[in-house]
C-alpha cells in the first residue's frame, strides 16, 4: 500500500469514527464496572460478509469467534448454514459450531449460557470474544441476559398446540399478527415455538411479547460490547444471497437434508423450520419433479431474502450498534474501523 493510499484509508478511518455518534452516546451512557471486560459484536444480514470480516478481525486482534448463528450448532447442518470451513476454523478457533445433534434442540437460554461460558473462557487466556451473527433476538439475549418472561402454562400450550394441528400455522401467525404485529415482524410465519410461546403470553397475561420489559433492560454490566452491523444496499445484497443459494445447492445441500432427515431433523421444531431447511424438506416430501425443484429454489431464495429483511428491521429497533457499510469500504478499511474503535477504549 502507497503513502497517498495509506493516508486516504486512515483518514476515511477516522471520519468515521468521529460520525459514530449513536455508539459513542451508546457507550458513554452505559456504566461498566471495573470488571468489564470487553467483547466485539458483528452483526449483519445473511451473506453480507460477516464471516471474512471477522476472521480478518479475528488474525489481526489474537481473537476467537463465538457464533451466534444457533443453527450452526447442530452437527451436519453445514452447507445450508454458511457454516465455517475446517480450514477457517483451524485458522482461527471457533466456539458453538458442532455442539449440538441434530435431534437436540438448542434453546435461547442454553445458547446464552454457551455463548458467555465460551466468552469467560476465551477472555481467561488474554483473547479477544467475537460474536458473529444475524439473529437479532439471540444477540440481544446475549447481551442483556435471557428474558424474564411469564413462566410456561403447560395447560394452555397444549391448548394451543391443539389448535394449530386444526387450523395451521399460518391462520396462529395471522392470529398473532393481528394482537401483536411488532413482534409477529421479527419472526417467520413457519416458526412454531415462538408463535405457540407468544399466544400463550397473549392470552396468560395480555401482555404483547414486543411490550414486554425485557426489551428495555441495561447491557450485562460485566462486559464492555463493541456492537456493529454491518450492511450493504438491498439490491446488492438479495443478489449475493441470490447467488449463495444456487451456491448451497451446487455443494449438495439437498443431500444435506436427505442425510439430516434420516439423524431426525424434523424432531427439531427450530432446525426443520429454518430457512431453506423447511423449503428442501418440503420439496423431499414431494414427487420430486423439476417443477417441484424450481419452485423449491425460487421458495429457497425468497425466504432468504425476506429473512434480510427482518435482521434489518430487527437492527434498526436495537440501540447501541454502530452502522457500517461493507460495500462502500472493503474488508480491510472495515476492519481497521472495528479494530480502532475497539483499541480506544
Amino acid at each position: 500500500m502507497g503513502d497517498v493510499e495509506a493516508m486516504f484509508k486512515q483518514g476515511e478511518i477516522d471520519e468515521i469514527l468521529l460520525n459514530i455518534g449513536r455508539y459513542q452516546e451508546q457507550k458513554s451512557s452505559t456504566e461498566f464496572t471495573y470488571k468489564a471486560r470487553p467483547i466485539i459484536v458483528i452483526a449483519g444480514p445473511t451473506c453480507c460478509g460477516k464471516t471474512e470480516l471477522s476472521l480478518f478481525v479475528a488474525e489481526k486482534l489474537g481473537g476467537e469467534i463465538v457464533s451466534a448463528d444457533s443453527m450452526q450448532a447442530y452437527r451436519g447442518m453445514d452447507v445450508g448454514t454458511a457454516k465455517a470451513t475446517v480450514e477457517e476454523r483451524q485458522r482461527i478457533p471457533h466456539h458453538l459450531i458442532d455442539i449440538r445433534h441434530v435431534d437436540d434442540p438448542l434453546t435461547v437460554v442454553d445458547f446464552f449460557e454457551e455463548a458467555r461460558r465460551a466468552c469467560d473462557n476465551i477472555l481467561s487466556r488474554d483473547r479477544v470474544p467475537i460474536v458473529v451473527g444475524g439473529a437479532g433476538f439471540y444477540l440481544h439475549v446475549f447481551l442483556h441476559g435471557p428474558p424474564a418472561g411469564p413462566p410456561a402454562n403447560e395447560e394452555l400450550r397444549a391448548k394451543l398446540s391443539d389448535e394449530m394441528e386444526d387450523i395451521g400455522i399460518e391462520a396462529m401467525y395471522e392470529r398473532l399478527k393481528s394482537q401483536d404485529p411488532d413482534y409477529a415482524a421479527t419472526i417467520t410465519c413457519n416458526d412454531r415455538q415462538k408463535i405457540l410461546r407468544s399466544l400463550e403470553i397473549l392470552s396468560a397475561t395480555g401482555e404483547k411479547v414486543s411490550a414486554l420489559p425485557w426489551k428495555e433492560r441495561p447491557l450485562l454490566p460485566d462486559y464492555k460490547f463493541h456492537n456493529w452491523f454491518i450492511h450493504r444496499p438491498r439490491e446488492i445484497l438479495y443478489e449475493r444471497i441470490n447467488a449463495r443459494c444456487d451456491a448451497m445447492l451446487e455443494a449438495g445441500f439437498v443431500e444435506e437434508v436427505i442425510a439430516l432427515d434420516v439423524k431426525g431433523l424434523r424432531k427439531n421444531s427450530s432446525a426443520s423450520q429454518a430457512i431453506g431447511y423447511r423449503q428442501c424438506l418440503k420439496y423431499l416430501d414431494s414427487e420430486r419433479t423439476k417443477e417441484d425443484y424450481d419452485k423449491f429454489v425460487e421458495e429457497f431464495k425468497q425466504a432468504s431474502r425476506r429473512y434480510a429483511k427482518r435482521q434489518f428491521t430487527w437492527f434498526r429497533r436495537e440501540p447501541g450498534f454502530a452502522w457500517l457499510d461493507v460495500d462502500i469500504h472493503d474488508t480491510e478499511i472495515a476492519a481497521e474501523i472495528i479494530m480502532k474503535e475497539y483499541q480506544s477504549w
